[in-house]
């Protein structure tokens, strides 16, 4: 069975960017091949990583409710086709995009189908690392809904911490951890201010750690140079690799 990691956290708070380190964690420490899933409506992780998307899970899923494609192929086979046209291939990791939630009209037939290739593929990974956006909601899209360890991500902020909490209170509603859930705290600058100090003891979910903020992230994403690319001595490197030396299996 693979080790989920699921990333979570509102918009900004550099979730994204610590779900390419972490795919980047496993595979300098072995743990290949990882599948990355792209499961934020506003999807970037491919740029983190610095591959390109051609297609979606969504587009699929579309594709697939309207009844097209190939004659010559059942609807089964459909989905697997297109399900694996979604797959972009690199050294050690794979991406796939899950795309736009759906619209109007019955999604049922088609989400069941795409759920179960979903499920299907994950098994060919030891590790998946999933980006999230806040809701979480994309997560009922894998029929395996296990999260071996959840990371909530905020900012400094006591807003930020705040809405981090909500992120956790869905995903306990979701009952969906099966292993450990902790929160990072991104983009420090002079340590974690009282009042959001204060917050993460009251609400009880264990920090895993902090991550400083890093000049070099800023400088790679206007260059449009992929962060997890970052060289090894930077600060948000280390430490991350320190959080998933504690945390990771």
């Amino acid at each position: 069975m693979s080790y989920l990691i699921a990333m979570a956290g509102k918009g900004g708070t550099g979730k994204t960017t610590l779900a390419g380190l972490a795919v980047r964690y496993l595979m300098e420490h072995g743990k290949t091949p990882v599948l990355a899933v792209d499961a934020d409506a506003n999807s970037n992780f491919n740029e983190v990583l610095g591959v390109a998307v051609q297609t979606t899970v969504g587009e699929a899923r579309e594709e697939v409710k309207q009844g097209g494609g190939r004659v010559d192929m059942t609807k089964d086979q459909l989905v697997e086709f297109r399900i694996n046209q979604c797959l972009v291939e690199a050294t050690d990791y794979d991406l796939i995009c899950m795309g736009q939630p759906e619209g109007a009209g019955c999604y049922c037939a088609a989400n069941h189908l795409i759920a179960h290739y979903m499920d299907v593929l994950s098994k060919n990974y030891p590790y998946i690392v999933m980006d999230n956006e806040a809701g979480m909601e994309h997560l009922s899209r894998l029929t395996t809904k296990d999260v071996n360890l959840l990371l909530i991500v905020s900012d400094p902020s006591f807003r930020g911490v705040q809405a981090a909490r909500r992120v956790y209170e869905v995903a306990k509603s979701l009952k969906i951890v099966m292993g450990q859930a902790a929160l990072i705290v991104n983009r420090l600058t002079d340590g974690i201010p009282p009042r959001s100090q204060e917050e993460i003891n009251n609400w009880g979910l264990p920090l895993a750690g902090v991550v400083p903020e890093d000049p070099l992230i800023a400088e790679y994403d206007g260059l449009g140079k992929p962060t997890i690319n970052l060289p090894a001595d930077s600060i948000a490197v280390k430490a991350i690799n320190e959080i998933f030396d504690r945390l990771v299996q």
